[in-house]
C-alpha cells in the first residue's frame, strides 16, 4: 500500500512540474508594480449598514442603480456615488419562530439562522425576483422596483435556493426561467435546475451520477442562437468543482477538478426517458495549470459583442500539502465548442473506472440543442428525440477531450495568494488596440489590477481595499461609472477603474502601462473621459516612450547630511516602483565605487559605514525602470573631524538615537514641562511614603532598610575620541558608556529636585538617517518586504535587512569601542 502510494505520489510530482514548468516562473509570477495601501485610497466611496454579508451584487448601469442583497437586508443605491443619500432599504428578517426552529435543527445561530440573500435579478421591467436562505427554510419574492417595499406573499424556495447561506450557488433568470445550480435540501445533494416556466427540468441521479459531490462557482448566458445560420439554440453554462471521475486510485481518492457544463435553453426533456430531466446536458473537464488537486475559485465571462469571440477567464488555486498557488488562465468559447463535440468517456462495470467511448455514436448526436437540420427530420424538441439517443446521454454525461487554455498555457501564477474573485474590463487604448484588464479580489482584502500585454500578464498595482483582512466575496465592472464595486463581509466598496491621480509625473504615468490613463502634458488623466485624446500619451507595449522632456518632474530639494569619521549614515531612497532599482552617482555623474567596502547598497538606501573624508560629496539616487531613469533624491554629505563649536553642547546627552529636529520651546511650553515634572515628582514621593509605611507593617517579615544609592554617569564613546573621555564636550553616535560613580544618599523624606530637561537635539542636517531606520522598508505584494543587497559579495552572499546589517554592525563596534573593565553593563 505504501509502495504503491509513493508511486503515485513521484507520478504526481512528475506530471505536475511537467506542466508548471511550460513556462518560467518570471514570466508568470508578476510583480504589482506599485503597492496601495487602505490609508492611501483616493476617490473611494463605502457603504455599510447594520447587516453583515454584503455578497450578493445587481448592477443595473442603465438605470444608475446598483442593488446590494445582504443578511436580512436588501438595498438599493446610487451607482455613481454608493455613499449618497438617501438610499431605499428593505428589512428582511427572521421571525422569531422560524429562528427557533432553524436552532432545533442543529444549525448555528450566530451564522445560519438568518435569511441571507443569494438570488437577486431582474425579472421583468417591473420586479425583481430575490431568493433568501431564511434560517434554512428558503423563500422567494418578487419586489416592485418603483414601490421597493416587501410583499405579503412569498414562494417556496426549497426548490430554487440552497439552504446553506456559504455553499456554492449561481443562478440566472433568462427569458422567464430560472436556471439555478446548488446542493438543494439538507441531503446537499447537488443539482442544476430550471423553475418557473412550465417545463421544470433537474439533472439525472442514476444510475450514474451526472454531479460528483459538485461544488457550483457561476453560470451564464450565450446567446448562440443570433446570427447564426443552423439555427441553433442558446445555451446556459456553469462552471463547478467535483470529484474525479475519469481516475480511480486512492491517492486521487475524493480529489477535486474543474468542471464546465452545458445545457439547452429549450431543453423540455424526455417523454418517456429522461422525463423533466436535461437530455442536453454535457460536462468536460476545465484544465489549466496541474491535472489534479486544481480547483476553480471564480469564473468570468467576457462579452466583446459577438457571442463567437466570448472569452472567459478563470482563477483557480491548486494546493498540495504547504503549497499553495493561484493561477489565472483564459478560454475561447470555440475550443469549448470542438471539446463537447468530441468522443464522450463511459463507465466500464468490470473495471469499475471511466474510459474512453469508441463504439458508435446514435443520431441526432447526443447532447446537441435542436438545430434546423433536426427539424427538418422531424425533431422539433427534445421530447421527439429516439429512445437510443436518451439512453446514450442517461449513461454517458461526461466527454473525453479537456478544455485547455489559450496558448495551451497559464496567464499568472501567484504563489501563497488565493485569488477569490475575478472580473475582467476589455479597453480601448490610445493605441486604438483592445487590451483586457483584470481585477483579482484576494481572501485578505486585496485587488491585483493587471492587463493582459502580447499574451503576458502585468500587475499594474496592488490595492488594500479592506483595513481589516476579509475576503473578497464580489467584484462587478462599470464601464458606464467608470468604477469597480467590491462586495464583502463588512460592506461594499467602490473605487475608479484607472486611479489615475496617483501617477505624479509622466514618467510614472507611463510606466505603469495602465490602459485607462495617459498624460496629457501636465497630468495623468483618464483617457475615456478626456477631450484631446490625440495630445495624450501612452505606450502599453513598452512602457518607457513618450516623456521627451524633463520639465514635468521637478528637482529634488537637496538634503543636507553631516557625519564625523569613522560612523555610519544612511542616505534613503525611498522608490516607489516595485519594479524599480536604484542607481547611485557621486557628485552628478561618478556610479558608485563597487570595491569601495564602506558603501552598502540597498533597495532603500545607500548606507556608508565608517565614513572617510574623501566620502564627502553629492550622492544622488535614481531610480531606473524599463529603460528611464528618473532622480528620487539628492544628498550634500560632508564627513568632519569634529564638530563646528557652535554645534557643541556642554552637556551630555542621554539619547541613544538621534532624532530629527523639532522646534524650540518657548517659555510658556517650558513652565508646563516644569509644572508637570514637579507634579509627578510629589506623587512619587507620596507613593514612595506609602510604600515605606506598608512595609514597615510587615513584621514577620523584617525590615527594610534604605542603602547607598550608587549614580550612573552616561557618556558617549568613539573610537576615534577614546583620549578625549574625561572632556566636557563629548560626542553621540549613538553608543553609550555607563561608568560608575558614588553620589550622597538623601534622607527618604527630601524629595529630589527633578531632573532639569534635556538639551535640544541636534539640527537634522547631524542626524545620519539610521533611527528612522525600521520605517524605510518597503512593503512588496502586500505581506513581504524587500531586503538589503550586500555589495560584498565575499562577505555575505545573502540578502540581508538594513535592519541585520545595522545590528551586525553596531554589535562590532560595541565590541571593539567601549571601555574596558567596566563594572557595570554598557548600552
Amino acid at each position: 500500500m505504501k509502495k504503491s502510494a509513493t508511486c503515485y505520489f513521484v507520478v504526481f510530482c512528475a506530471i505536475t512540474i511537467g506542466y508548471l514548468s511550460k513556462r518560467s516562473t518570471a514570466d508568470l509570477d508578476a510583480t504589482p508594480r506599485i503597492t496601495v495601501t487602505y490609508n492611501e485610497l483616493s476617490d473611494s466611496k463605502w457603504f455599510s449598514n447594520k447587516v453583515k454579508n454584503y455578497s450578493t451584487l445587481l448592477l443595473e448601469d442603465e438605470n444608475g442603480i446598483l442593488y446590494v442583497g445582504a443578511r436580512g437586508a436588501i438595498f438599493s443605491l446610487n451607482s455613481s456615488d454608493i455613499s449618497l443619500r438617501p438610499r431605499k432599504t428593505i428589512h428582511w428578517e427572521v421571525n422569531a419562530d422560524e429562528t427557533k426552529a432553524c436552532q432545533d435543527k442543529g444549525r448555528n445561530n450566530q451564522t445560519e439562522c438568518f435569511n441571507h440573500i443569494r438570488l437577486l435579478q431582474r425579472f421583468n421591467e417591473t420586479h425583481l425576483y430575490v431568493c433568501g436562505t431564511y434560517a434554512f427554510s428558503p423563500l422567494c419574492c418578487y419586489i416592485d422596483v418603483k414601490t421597493f417595499l416587501l410583499p405579503t406573499t412569498f414562494d417556496d424556495g426549497k426548490e430554487k435556493c440552497p439552504y446553506d447561506p456559504v455553499i456554492g450557488y449561481t443562478g440566472l433568470i433568462i427569458d422567464g426561467g430560472l436556471y439555478t445550480a446548488s446542493r438543494y435540501g439538507f441531503h446537499s445533494v447537488p443539482d442544476i435546475r430550471r423553475n418557473i416556466v412550465p417545463h421544470t427540468l433537474k439533472t439525472e441521479a442514476s444510475p450514474l451520477h451526472w454531479l460528483m459531490d459538485a461544488e457550483f462557482v457561476t453560470s451564464t448566458i450565450i446567446r448562440e442562437s443570433l446570427t447564426t445560420a443552423i439555427g441553433d439554440d442558446d445555451k446556459i453554462y456553469y462552471f463547478f468543482n467535483e470529484n474525479i471521475m475519469e481516475e480511480t486510485s486512492e491517492f486521487l481518492d475524493k480529489t477535486k477538478v474543474a468542471r464546465v457544463a452545458r445545457v439547452c435553453k429549450s431543453d423540455t426533456g424526455g417523454k418517456k426517458i429522461l422525463q423533466r430531466k436535461w437530455t442536453s446536458f454535457l460536462k468536460a473537464r476545465l484544465f489549466c495549470s496541474s491535472p489534479y488537486y486544481e480547483t476553480l475559485k471564480s469564473a468570468y465571462t467576457l462579452n466583446v459583442g459577438n457571442w463567437e469571440e466570448t472569452i472567459f477567464y478563470a482563477a483557480f488555486m491548486f494546493q498540495w500539502g504547504n503549497m499553495k498557488i493561484s493561477t489565472v488562465c483564459r478560454y475561447s468559447l470555440p475550443d469549448i465548442q470542438k471539446v463537447f463535440e468530441g468522443p464522450y468517456m463511459e463507465y466500464q462495470d468490470s473495471s469499475r473506472k471511466w474510459t474512453k467511448y469508441n463504439g458508435e455514436v446514435p443520431k441526432p448526436r447526443p447532447g446537441s440543442c435542436i438545430t434546423n437540420e433536426l427539424r427538418s427530420g422531424g425533431y422539433n424538441s427534445s421530447q421527439d428525440l429516439p429512445n437510443n439517443v436518451l439512453d446514450f446521454v442517461k449513461l454517458h454525461p461526461l466527454v473525453s477531450e479537456v478544455v485547455k487554455p489559450i496558448g495551451d498555457q497559464q496567464l499568472l501564477s501567484k504563489k501563497n495568494v488565493v485569488y477569490t474573485r475575478i472580473a475582467v474590463d476589455r479597453v480601448s487604448a490610445l493605441d486604438n488596440e483592445q487590451y483586457d484588464v483584470l481585477f483579482l479580489g484576494t481572501d485578505n482584502g486585496w485587488i491585483h489590477k493587471a492587463v493582459v500585454i502580447n499574451n503576458k500578464v502585468h500587475i499594474i498595482e496592488e490595492i488594500q481595499v479592506f483595513k481589516t483582512p476579509e475576503a473578497v466575496e464580489n467584484l462587478v465592472v462599470s464601464k458606464k461609472q467608470n468604477s469597480l464595486y467590491i462586495g464583502a463581509q463588512s460592506g461594499v466598496l467602490q473605487i475608479p477603474l484607472g486611479g489615475c491621480n496617483q501617477y505624479t509625473s509622466c514618467y510614472d504615468c507611463i510606466l505603469a502601462r495602465n490602459p485607462y490613463c495617459g498624460w496629457d502634458g501636465g497630468a495623468c488623466r483618464e483617457t475615456l473621459t478626456s477631450q484631446d485624446r490625440v495630445q495624450m500619451t501612452q505606450d502599453m507595449q513598452n512602457g518607457n516612450r513618450g516623456c521627451v522632456n524633463h520639465t514635468d518632474q521637478a528637482p529634488p530639494i537637496k538634503k543636507m547630511r553631516t557625519v564625523l569619521k569613522g560612523f555610519d549614515v544612511l542616505l534613503q531612497c525611498d522608490l516607489r516602483s516595485n519594479l524599480a532599482k536604484p542607481q547611485w552617482f557621486v557628485n552628478g555623474s561618478d556610479p558608485l565605487d563597487s570595491n569601495d567596502a564602506h558603501l552598502k547598497e540597498g533597495i532603500d538606501g545607500l548606507l556608508i559605514i565608517d565614513a572617510l573624508l574623501e566620502h564627502s560629496g553629492e550622492y544622488s539616487c535614481y531610480a531606473e525602470e524599463g529603460g528611464l531613469r528618473a532622480i528620487v533624491t539628492s544628498y550634500n554629505l560632508s564627513v568632519l573631524l569634529e564638530l563646528p563649536k557652535e554645534k557643541i553642547y556642554s552637556e551630555p546627552t542621554p539619547i541613544v538615537q538621534l532624532p530629527t529636529a523639532v522646534p524650540q520651546a518657548d517659555s510658556k511650553l517650558e513652565f508646563v514641562y516644569i509644572s508637570v515634572i514637579t507634579i509627578l515628582g510629589g506623587l512619587c514621593l507620596v507613593l514612595t511614603i506609602v510604600l515605606v509605611s506598608v512595609s514597615c507593617q510587615q513584621k514577620r517579615k523584617g525590615k527594610y532598610s534604605t542603602t547607598r544609592v550608587n549614580a550612573v554617569e552616561l557618556q558617549t564613546v568613539s573610537s576615534n575620541f577614546k583620549d578625549k573621555s574625561e572632556e566636557t564636550n563629548n560626542y553621540s553616535d549613538g553608543c553609550l558608556q555607563i561608568i560608575p560613580g558614588e553620589a550622597p544618599t538623601s534622607p527618604p523624606s527630601k524629595l529630589n529636585p527633578p531632573p532639569p530637561p534635556p538639551p535640544p537635539p541636534l539640527p537634522s542636517e547631524f542626524t545620519n538617517g539610521i533611527s528612522t531606520l525600521p520605517n524605510m522598508l518597503r512593503k512588496m505584494n502586500g505581506n513581504s518586504y524587500m531586503l538589503l543587497r550586500q555589495n560584498d559579495e565575499a562577505s555575505s552572499p545573502l540578502y540581508n535587512s538594513f535592519t541585520e546589517e545595522l545590528s551586525k554592525i553596531l554589535e562590532k563596534r560595541k565590541h571593539t569601542q567601549l571601555v574596558e573593565k567596566l563594572d557595570e553593563s554598557s548600552v
